[in-house]
């Protein structure tokens, strides 16, 4: 049978065609940019061209040559961002060391909100930028500028109980949102169970976007890290999972939020998306090019390589695995979206 005529294998393909020693093909099962290496799992360790053939240094290099992209791509982006203006959180402390740089745009934007808070249910989201908080007092209607979070705070903490009025921006779109602090809030979600910070659009010259795009790079993974690190934690000693998963449908749903804020912002989520698929791809995760980097590095300290069944069937159950996780995290991202 020709290459051109198979429908069927693994992946399943639509179209495949043979060029010299690589097929090329479109996919049933369009997840990503596919790419299988010739013995990628152990197999055809006699075979020259494969890649269980090849010395430890250059499998390893190999093994994370994606997820080395996936960093370097961040930091462009982040470069590229901050050419043509990036947001960023900031504190007056540094305004005023003049640290961050030419800056425009001072605002403060909420950064997360609480499920089923008071912020929540009035319809209130990552990125929006709060204006004002306005209220009634004696017949007559308050207007208070908001420039800083902690004024937006006390400011809140004074109306407990009480109704108040945020004016906020969401793109082009500004609007008035009717919202009752609460009194007695559960404990670090704050009155209104939002997260908020004070934000600045930054503009740098392109040698300094440069250095700035790849300290960001290594800030976000590190962070990332810290966070999954605590995530885990948190699931062993207190069996609870305090994160929040997202699958293709809840990525869509943020990509779209943040599209809706601008350019730079979309960029922004970019980088930390693709810093976030690095850190996940580098995982020891058996199916993940981290779990192969862990039998390659068993390889090396037993001097001989897993049987290659071994490898193959805890690749293929953890691929599984994986699999039902992104099954079962996107129907919650549907769920979710229709609720």
């Amino acid at each position: 049978m020709k290459v051109e005529e198979f429908g069927f294998g693994l992946p399943p393909r639509v179209w495949g065609k043979k060029v010299g020693e690589t097929i090329y093909s479109i996919n049933w099962l369009p997840f990503g940019g596919f790419v299988k290496i010739l013995g990628e799992s152990g197999e055809d360790r006699k075979n020259p061209r494969s890649f269980s053939a090849k010395p430890f240094w250059k499998r390893f290099l190999v093994l994370f040559a994606g997820v080395t992209m996936n960093f370097l791509l961040a930091a462009y982006l982040l470069m590229l961002g901050y050419t043509a203006g990036l947001p960023a959180a900031v504190t007056p402390e540094e305004i005023k060391a003049g640290t961050i740089g030419n800056f425009t745009d001072l605002k403060v934007q909420i950064m997360g909100v609480v499920p089923d808070s008071p912020a929540d249910k009035a319809g209130l989201a990552l990125g929006d930028t709060i204006r004002e908080l306005k209220y009634f007092k004696e017949g007559k209607l308050l207007v208070f500028p908001i420039s800083f979070p902690d004024r937006l705070a006390e400011l809140i903490n004074e109306k407990r109980g009480e109704e108040i009025i945020l004016t906020v921006a969401r793109g082009e779109e500004t609007y008035d949102v009717t919202i009752f602090p609460r009194v007695d809030p559960p404990e670090g979600e704050g009155a209104l169970g939002i997260r908020m910070s004070q934000t600045v659009i930054v503009l740098l010259p392109f040698y300094e976007a440069i250095g700035r795009g790849f300290t960001d790079a290594f800030k976000i993974a590190w962070l990332i890290v810290v966070v999954f690190a605590s995530i885990v934690r948190d699931l062993i000693f207190q069996g609870k999972f305090a994160g929040e998963l997202a699958g293709p449908v809840g990525i869509a749903v943020l990509t779209a939020r943040f599209s809706q804020l601008g350019f730079s912002y979309l960029m922004q989520f970019t980088a930390v998306l693709s810093i976030n698929l690095a850190i996940i791809n580098a995982l020891p995760i058996p199916a993940l090019d981290g779990g192969r980097a862990l039998f390659l590095a068993i390889e090396k300290v037993r001097g001989k390589p897993v049987p290659h069944h071994v490898e193959q069937t805890i690749h293929t159950v953890a691929f599984v695995l994986l699999i039902f996780l992104i099954l079962f995290i996107t129907y919650r991202d549907i769920v979710k979206l229709v609720s």
